[in-house]
């Protein structure tokens, strides 16, 4: 225990740059139930031994660097994405754990394969665009129309909805994202990503262009899914690159501009996507379940490092070092790399479905998804009598940097569609104030993960899946 000790301070004086504050969250929404059980010494001693052995441990690096070398982008669907699940299931298997399998199923694939704007009056010049995912292709020629620019979604749905209103138009939605360490600007500015087409199809548009949902002021845009709602595939959509979105608006407040949009894309039909999962089977309940996930696939753009390789490689890395000490929990920990998340959440939503009789079972799961930067904050969603689950967990993650957040989280984006049939989620939120400059571009690269902070995940990781799996 001295030895665990000295390592999680170690690295606690080398690390963090969170401010206390931030750190030093309310107990939000905490019932407590009375006079909780005491944490078995015991398994304090050994959540705090895999901890330490988690700070010096160079196994996720080592596993995402593998994942983004030898499979690289993993595109929902894809001949990359089926790579990569060979590469899960061969590397899950020589770490030793056991039932590995890929549990499969089908989704509407897509593919792009060319894109390009400009602006060709009054200021020819070309433009930084990426076509967002399911987008329809344009005309082989491309389209030309004025462009009319909105501040926000909520203005152009605000603006005249008759058919005719944006007649022969390109509708540009030029909402900023908001950055916070908590990711929470996303929820908003990503609406546009989702909306835009059909609002701007409903007043005669010929085509939607939106401001990369990003935080990042380099010369990338963002791709990510955008939809298409209930009037089935209508008109293309792509995303500006924010200094690119920012010359058009200056442009524009010259006077009418002209855009020709060229958009070579593909939808597919059906393909195969698959979750792959693992476990260490539980000695005394197997049948109970403490999930560690992350997703597997990634946006064709990049090799995903932090969107999601980073998570993969954590959550990998935490369960194996179980494996490592020879522990054998008494609940069955069970990883699972949901495949095709970045498409609409299609893994989670197939487990769930494939799993809708067991999910009750699944006392915690806890999903990485969030980039590789350190857990500052734990989030739980535990009932009354079982609160003091999340206060055992939090006194071993304190020394790690972690912050106690709230009793209301809903898991992560794949955790979600297991939470309305009874899985018990948990959130171990990363620090995402840089996540956005990188999320959805060609710069999710490897160069972006530091191997310490990725270290602190697999430490916070491990004793989460090891106090889980043995608490009373």
């Amino acid at each position: 225990m001295v030895a665990a000790t000295h390592h999680i301070m170690r690295f606690d004086r080398r690390l963090l740059a969170v401010p206390t504050a931030l750190l030093a969250l309310a107990f939000a929404n905490q019932t407590v139930a009375a006079d909780p059980p005491e944490l078995d010494p015991q398994l304090r001693q050994q959540a705090e031994t895999l901890i330490a052995a988690a700070l010096e441990s160079e196994l996720a690096y080592n596993l995402v660097e593998s994942l983004t070398t030898e499979v690289g982008p993993r595109l929902a669907g894809s001949a990359a994405e089926a790579r990569a699940r060979d590469w899960a299931t061969a590397k899950l298997t020589d770490l030793g754990f056991s039932h590995v399998r890929v549990e499969p199923f089908e989704i509407e694939g897509w593919e792009r394969h060319a894109e390009s704007a400009a602006i060709t009056a009054p200021f020819p010049q070309a433009l930084t665009v990426t076509a967002l995912g399911n987008s329809v292709p344009t005309p082989a020629e491309g389209l030309t129309g004025t462009v009319a620019r909105f501040d926000s979604l909520d203005a152009l749905l605000a603006s005249d909805d008759a058919p005719e209103a944006l007649a022969g138009r390109i509708v540009f939605v030029d909402e900023t994202m908001t950055r916070t360490q908590d990711g929470s600007g996303y929820g908003n500015a990503v609406r546009k990503r989702y909306q835009a087409a059909t609002a701007g199809q409903a007043r005669g548009a010929i085509a939607a262009l939106i401001r990369s949902v990003g935080t990042s002021h380099h010369r990338f845009a963002h791709t990510g899914s955008m939809g298409y709602g209930d009037v089935g595939h209508s008109i293309p959509t792509a995303a500006l690159a924010a200094p690119d979105a920012d010359q058009l608006t200056r442009a524009l407040q010259r006077g009418d501009v002209s855009v020709r949009l060229k958009l070579h894309t593909e939808i597919l039909g059906p393909m195969p996507s698959g979750n792959v999962i693992a476990e260490i089977p539980g000695r005394t309940h197997p049948e109970e379940i403490v999930l560690l996930g992350a997703h597997l696939d990634s946006w064709d753009l990049a090799p995903g490092a932090i969107d999601d390789g980073a998570g993969v490689a954590i959550v990998t890395a935490a369960a194996r070092l179980l494996l490592e000490h020879d522990l054998q929990p008494r609940r069955t920990v069970r990883i699972v790399l949901f495949g095709a998340e970045e498409v609409g959440l299609r893994g989670g939503r197939a487990y769930a479905a494939a799993h809708a009789a067991t999910l009750p079972q699944h006392v915690a799961a806890a999903e990485s998804d969030f980039g590789a930067d350190i857990i500052w904050r734990l989030d739980t969603n535990l009932p009354p009598e079982r609160t003091y689950w999340g206060e055992h967990l939090y006194t071993l993650l304190k020394p790690l940097g972690v912050g106690r957040g709230t009793n209301e989280t809903t898991g992560g984006p794949d955790i979600g569609p297991l939470v309305p049939g009874g899985a018990t989620p948990f959130a171990l939120r990363q620090n995402g104030w840089d996540y956005f400059d990188y999320h959805h571009t060609p710069n999710d690269t490897l160069d972006k993960i530091d191997p310490v902070k990725l270290r602190q995940n697999v430490a916070a990781y491990v004793a989460f899946a090891w106090l889980m799996a043995n608490i009373d």
